[in-house]
């Protein structure tokens, strides 16, 4: 199908708070008989939750058409899992083994006979097959056929204030394919988007920051307002730069050098070489190489008007900027993705392990975890696998709407962020003081309170809740091995007596008011375009950041690929708990804020100047404490972190 389902990035600037990105994944749909289906294999999770016999609208006319990718389970699936899970245990004997992408291929990709088998049963029952990959095979056709290849009806359900194509039950594949049947998308089709392809848009209109600024944490008081918690605070920092973050995050003498990052995204920005290359030269970082960044893009671009393209150009921006601040002599390769579906990310992050473009993958995207179907969790939790035994590592973003209670009006967390087999990167209010000096970090999470006209007070201090780091426990993913023992069973039993995945894992710099300084080509109000500065926030900022220390850990190992690091960061948090910055919520023993001047109109100061407090430390119901919390997992890389992986 075409996966319709829209991704958010995870960027959030000072302006407002973008929509969150990433979330949880489920781990994968065995088939099951169909007890009512002799002779088929049930393809679980394929019937949306939203299609009830309450919405139930109808039967779709037969002539309806439909568009679907049917994904391959591959040779086997089982050994897949098994060996990923082996080859990323420091316990195991088999940890660090890893397969080449034809060696994968070989063992656990779909055989020519599994792949003609599939495609012979969907012509058969009359559909087209229109293309086939190393992971699925697309098949349009009309409703009477894709009911007939899938054993099931097609109904009109209600959903909102719309209507929407999907199974009546959920589907099958013959049992004589033997399991060659993963899942299939696209037999429904919410939300409907655009499928034409589009031209790139022009960027977004700049966005800059007011001052005053502090040049680090805390250099310059806000005197002339008024106190927050009994004292003077701060002005908000103008933006870290890489200098500030690598003596935070404990990077040493490292540099990343020989280590492959990637990045996806949707769309790409047709300004990211000169811009990443003007921002390195003004702020200290190491020039680009030759080839050091690369671009690997689709043939064309659709959904550019639903997914806000433009806005995407500032997260590819944001993400190799940060990755080359941190790791300055890795080298990275921007994979964008045709739009923001989960069709063209998931064929994004198939080309990275495909052909094995990096060790490392960061990812600032995502969606809260109620709008996660089950067939595509097992899509791409099966990409991350297939990562997970060549040495790959998925980096994932926690979102930027804390519990999401706010945001969706559930308690949730975020995906593919859920997923048991990437690692999800929580958020947190870094201070950096003089001579780059790592002072305390808190849970990200902001309320605001606005300047009161006379200038004498904070309105309704401290007032209303803004955004923060996400996290929590999963509803869907059921706790993975390594956080059995290691996360408190307060929380990872929260929403199953039998324990399910809690998110993030790790943490870094995410809050947008003690940010990171990002320069990008933006429109001009006036017209034309120009290069400017600004700092920005969000997990979209941790992720980027925290694969760029695990670059820096993977040339202190020699080079060799870390894959798959949540067994080995929870193994670590075990055993070396100090090479973690524990963070909580109240590091000092008392209130934190800053205090931030904004442009009303985002850009100068011709429409007024707002001023507010912003706390830090307040996110939503989450909070960070001693010890593993939802909000910044094990805490955020300390001094000896890096240098923890030589001795693996």
């Amino acid at each position: 199908m075409r996966s319709n389902r829209a991704i958010k990035r995870a960027g959030v600037s000072l302006a407002a708070t973008l929509p969150l990105l990433a979330g949880a994944l489920a781990l994968g749909i065995p088939a099951a008989h169909a007890a009512d289906a002799p002779g088929r294999d049930t393809l679980a999770g394929t019937r949306p939750a939203w299609a009830t016999a309450k919405a139930d609208k109808g039967a779709t006319a037969d002539s309806s058409k439909v568009s679907a990718r049917v994904y391959l389970a591959g040779r086997d699936a089982a050994g897949l899992t098994a060996y990923a899970k082996a080859v990323s245990d420091p316990k195991s004997a088999s940890y660090g083994k890893y397969l080449t992408a034809a060696q994968v291929q070989q063992r656990f990709g779909a055989s020519p006979a599994q792949v003609a088998a599939v495609k012979a049963w969907l012509t058969a029952s009359g559909l087209k097959v229109t293309g086939v990959t190393a992971h699925y095979v697309t098949v349009t056709g009309d409703v009477a056929a894709a009911e007939k290849a899938f054993s099931t009806q097609l109904h009109n359900y209600a959903k909102g204030k719309r209507t929407y194509r999907a199974p009546a039950k959920a589907a099958s594949a013959p049992e004589s394919l033997k399991g060659a049947v993963l899942t299939v998308t696209g037999l429904d089709n919410a939300p409907h988007t655009a499928t034409h392809d589009d031209t790139l848009p022009a960027p977004e209109t700049v966005f800059r920051n007011a001052g005053p600024f502090s040049t680090y944490y805390g250099s310059n008081t806000a005197s002339t307002l008024p106190t927050a918690y009994g004292a003077q605070i701060p002005y908000a920092v103008e933006g870290y730069t890489g200098k500030q973050l690598r003596a935070a995050y404990g990077a040493g003498s490292w540099t990343g050098k020989k280590v492959r990052v990637a990045i996806t995204d949707a769309y790409a920005s047709p300004y990211i070489a000169g811009d990443a290359a003007t921002y390195a030269a003004k702020h200290g970082d190491a020039d680009y190489r030759k080839g050091q960044l690369k671009q690997v893009l689709p043939a064309n671009y659709t959904n550019t008007e639903d997914c806000g393209a433009a806005g995407w150009y500032g997260e590819e921006t944001l993400d190799v900027e940060a990755v080359h601040a941190v790791a300055p002599g890795a080298d990275i390769t921007y994979v964008g993705s045709a739009s923001c579906t989960d069709d063209d990310l998931l064929d994004a992050l198939g080309k990275v392990v495909d052909k094995h473009l990096a060790d490392i993958v960061s990812n600032s995207w995502g969606d809260n975890e109620a709008n996660q179907t089950p067939e595509l969790a097992a899509a791409y939790d099966q990409l991350f696998k297939l990562g997970a035994v060549q040495g790959i590592g998925f980096y994932f973003s926690s979102g930027d709407n804390g519990d999401e209670v706010v945001n969706t009006g559930q308690k949730q967390v975020d995906t593919p962020a859920n997923s048991a087999w990437v690692t999800a990167v929580g958020g947190t209010s870094l201070a950096v003081g003089r001579g780059d000096k790592y002072q305390f970090e808190t849970g990200w999470g902001t309320e605001k309170a606005s300047l009161s006209a006379d200038g004498k007070s904070w309105t309704n201090f401290p007032g209303a809740y803004t955004s923060g780091a996400g996290g929590g426990t999963s509803a869907t993913v059921a706790e993975p091995f390594y956080q059995k023992g290691l996360v408190p069973d307060y929380l990872a039993k929260a929403n199953s007596s039998k324990g399910n995945r809690v998110v993030p894992d790790i943490a870094a710099i995410a809050d947008p008011n003690t940010g990171f300084k990002v320069g990008q080509t933006q429109t001009l109000p006036a017209g034309g375009t120009a290069y400017d500065e600004y700092r920005i926030g969000g997990t979209s900022l941790a992720a980027p950041v925290i694969a760029a220390v695990q670059a820096l850990a993977q040339e202190a190992r020699g080079g060799k690929a870390i894959g798959f690091a949540n067994p080995a960061i929870y193994a670590t948090y075990a055993s070396h708990a100090k090479v973690y910055h524990d963070v909580t919520d109240n590091p000092t023993g008392y209130g934190l804020a800053v205090a931030r001047l904004d442009f009303a109109n985002g850009y100068d100061s011709t429409d007024g100047i707002l001023t507010s407090v912003r706390s830090l430390g307040k996110d939503s119901s989450l909070q960070a404490v001693r010890g593993y919390d939802d909000v910044t997992g094990v805490g955020s890389p300390a001094s000896g972190y890096v240098e923890s992986y030589r001795r693996r």
